[in-house]
């Protein structure tokens, strides 16, 4: 069985549901530290000006001196900023090709009301790979599984308890996992590789790195060519 395991993100780029799309099972790994400044809560899209970030304000208070887990993460609604992130989108992708189509996705991302991030961010990226017809894949939480020990054994025993044979993961991991502990669990190990086409994009020069959203904008139901189908 092929699992991968990923910190969740707020609505991630193409290579992030690349990555959903290969696994049987998809955990979202909340149960580690939050990271401030990391994809966990903001994501980008291209505008007229360039790239623009959209950020869901949280509350990180105790972050790094008590190691606050993706998981708790609260949400911050003294503002509206679901309805400036609507408007921000709008306004840089209402003239895309395939902008229209997408109305109801749109709809149902920025009228949610979540108390955490994490269940934001998950249930968001469930609707995204189901509009990109990514039908076979089970998700899972990493915070509501037995996950024991720390960095490599952690995923070990999470993919164990699965009853994984085979471990998808990002390719910056190579630096620092551990593979003998993968071989010792019988699990096989393969490490993403990004190299994706480029795609039709409205706003000037091509932008690899954006939110997901600008390609289905952009291309609509060929996105899977510029993804897993290339």
């Amino acid at each position: 069985m092929r699992v991968a395991i990923l910190q969740p993100s707020y609505i991630p780029w193409r290579g992030y549901f690349h990555q959903i799309q290969k696994a049987d099972v998809f955990v979202f790994y909340d149960c580690v530290q939050y990271d401030k400044h990391g994809w966990r809560n903001r994501n980008k899209i291209k505008t007229t000006n360039g790239d623009q970030w959209l950020t869901v304000p949280v509350n990180t208070e105790g972050c790094v001196n008590e190691g606050l887990e993706i998981a708790s993460v609260p949400i911050v609604w003294t503002i509206d900023w679901a309805k400036k992130h609507k408007k921000s989108i709008i306004q840089s992708y209402s003239k895309a090709p395939f902008f229209r189509e997408y109305n109801l996705l749109i709809e149902a991302i920025f009228t949610r009301r979540d108390d955490k991030l994490s269940d934001l961010t998950c249930a968001t990226t469930e609707l995204i790979a189901r509009e990109l017809g990514i039908s076979q894949t089970k998700f899972l939480r990493s915070s509501q599984l037995p996950a024991k020990g720390a960095k490599t054994d952690r995923l070990i025993s999470i993919l164990t308890h699965l009853g994984a044979t085979h471990y998808i993961s990002g390719p910056s991991a190579k630096e620092y996992i551990e593979k003998d502990k993968f071989d010792a669990a019988s699990i096989s190990v393969e490490f993403m590789n990004y190299d994706y086409l480029e795609y039709p994009q409205i706003n000037g020069s091509f932008s690899p790195k954006v939110s997901i959203l600008d390609l289905l904008f952009n291309v609509g139901p060929k996105a899977r060519h510029f993804i897993w189908e290339k």
